[in-house]
């Protein structure tokens, strides 16, 4: 899209093309070749995808709406179809050795295994584990993708393993040293906890509130969940009116709205919708890219942001998953199960301790003992497994998931699961950095530099989610919930939050992502002015 139209403009530089065209007719013809472009590609990445039949017959009813000719294919020429389709058959012939090796479906090149056999996720514990930091596949009973497309029951593939190969934008690579998270780590047992701790909070039975809105949530230093909210709208000039809510019905829409599943556009298509409402919601005779400068007409600035933005999270991509391919590191449900196996680290004078185990906290994570799971009892239903930890946490999902909720209980630990459908449990890739934390944060740096302020128009973004209508993975909210940002740093750290909320991710993965994400942003809204400005040559 940015090609097709840099090419009736005078001073900005294409990405891939250098063409420049003349025309009686620059807003018509820059709309048919943008046309022609986008459809090009469109068709190219999705006819071999799943739905891509349905997926290329929309596509060709839309060229149709547009009164454009999807099979018109020449190349040749002046005017704007050949424009449009030389541009797609450019950014198609480049891209196919980029490094995600398109030509193979896509598949691993690196050779990788894992030390570990998978973890039956029906089976209690981590089966024979021999690293317990290393990241290790799962077998799943009945499996899904994280957007919804079905597989073969049984073991997960992994991902992507190879995306931190690909062509970047503007980064030059993946980072080449981090510190990931490990069994052993001082803090390790604080970052796990805090993962039990929220997922026990989504309790449909608990009565404590939270207060949503910008004026007490959000405001945080990068990488960090230090704030205490916005003191004031600055648009408004007023306080935000607080916005309190059951924090169970809160951790619940959080964790399903960033979830970004099935029915969803993954991360980085989130952050173009952002983009768009932000888009929509600006005054057309104030759309000055960097906040600065002459307005510009609404294709010029939509074709800018999409080569900032997805330029962004493109690098996104390939800096989260070249970590992840970097250090493999070990999810939630792997390292809470096998630090359960070990016992619990709280206190030496009582059963099962092992300094490496899982911490005691009441009503949380609880030593089962025969007073405990004596009949009438909290533990009663564990009664087999004196000696062993439980936790208060979600069953899973119910057999009525639009009429029913899941409910809490004291499981036992080696059996926990996140908050996630059965058919996903935990995504196909390595926990370190988040994927989401990246994606986000990488993003909201784009859209702060390119509208030239960090708040949504008029200080306040906002998505509804209304009662018993909204939930995936079991009935629910409860009450309506209104999720509220700020700042596009506000809705990048809490898709980041989102994850822990889940069970899918600890804090040392949304921390370092979000900071990764940060750089990422930077970088690619830098790049992407020098292309508009003609300067990146």
């Amino acid at each position: 899209m940015w090609d097709a139209w840099a090419a009736y403009d005078e001073v900005a530089d294409g990405l891939l093309t250098s063409e420049k065209l003349t025309s009686d007719d620059v807003e018509g013809d820059r709309e048919i070749a943008i046309s022609y472009a986008a459809y090009r590609v469109l068709t190219h990445r999705y006819a071999a995808a799943n739905g891509g039949a349905t997926s290329t017959a929309c596509y060709d009813d839309f060229m149709g709406v547009l009164g454009l000719d999807p099979t018109d294919t020449h190349t040749d020429g002046d005017d704007p179809v050949a424009l449009g389709n030389r541009v797609a058959e450019a950014i198609i012939d480049h891209y196919a050795d980029d490094g995600a090796n398109e030509h193979d479906n896509y598949k691993d090149t690196t050779g990788w295994t894992s030390p570990n056999p998978p973890i039956v996720v029906d089976d209690p514990g981590v089966g024979s584990i021999v690293d317990p930091s290393e990241w290790t596949l799962l077998n799943i009973a009945l499996a899904e993708t994280q957007n919804g497309i079905v597989l073969d029951s049984g073991l997960q593939g992994y991902i992507c393993p190879t995306w931190g190969l690909v062509e970047p934008f503007s980064i030059a690579g993946p980072p080449e040293t981090m510190s990931p998270p490990a069994i052993g780590d001082a803090e390790m047992a604080e970052w796990v906890m805090d993962v039990v701790r929220k997922t026990s909070w989504l309790d449909v039975a608990d009565t404590e509130t939270i207060d949503l809105s910008p004026g007490a949530y959000g405001n945080n230093g990068l990488g960090a969940n230090d704030g205490l909210g916005h003191a004031v709208n600055p648009v408004t000039g007023s306080s935000y009116e607080p916005n309190v809510t059951l924090r169970s019905d809160f951790g619940r829409v959080l964790a399903e709205y960033w979830a970004d599943g099935p029915k969803s556009e993954t991360p980085p298509g989130h952050w173009n919708v952002i983009a768009n409402d932000v888009s929509d919601a600006w005054p057309r005779d104030e759309l000055r890219i960097g906040g600065e400068g002459d307005p510009v007409d609404r294709l010029q600035w939509d074709v800018s942001l999409y080569l900032a933005i997805n330029g962004a999270v493109h690098d996104a991509a390939i800096t989260a998953w070249g970590v992840k391919r970097d250090y493999t590191a070990a999810r939630p449900i792997q390292l809470i199960r096998y630090m359960a196996s070990l016992g619990q680290s709280s206190d030496p004078t009582l059963p099962s301790y092992n300094a490496g185990g899982l911490p005691l906290e009441d009503g949380v994570v609880e030593l089962i003992t025969e007073e405990s799971s004596a009949p009438g009892e909290r533990h009663h239903e564990l009664r087999w497994f004196v000696g062993e930890l439980a936790i208060y946490t979600w069953r899973g999902e119910p057999g009525d998931r639009a009429n029913d909720v899941g409910g809490h209980a004291w499981v036992r630990a080696l059996e926990w699961i996140p908050y996630q459908r059965r058919t996903f449990v935990t995504p196909g890739f390595p926990g370190y950095i988040s994927g989401h934390s990246t994606f986000s944060r990488a993003a909201a740096e784009v859209l702060t530099s390119f509208t030239g302020s960090a708040y949504y128009p008029g200080g306040l973004g906002e998505f509804v989610a209304n009662p018993s209508a909204y939930l995936v993975f079991e009935d629910g909210p409860i009450h309506e919930v209104r999720l509220q940002w700020g700042t596009y740093y506000d809705a990048a750290d809490q898709a980041g939050q989102s994850r822990i909320w889940g069970g899918i991710h600890i804090w040392p993965d949304d921390g370092d992502g979000r900071q990764q994400g940060s750089e990422v942003g930077l970088s690619a809204y830098a790049l992407a002015r020098d292309y508009m400005d003609g300067t990146a040559y």
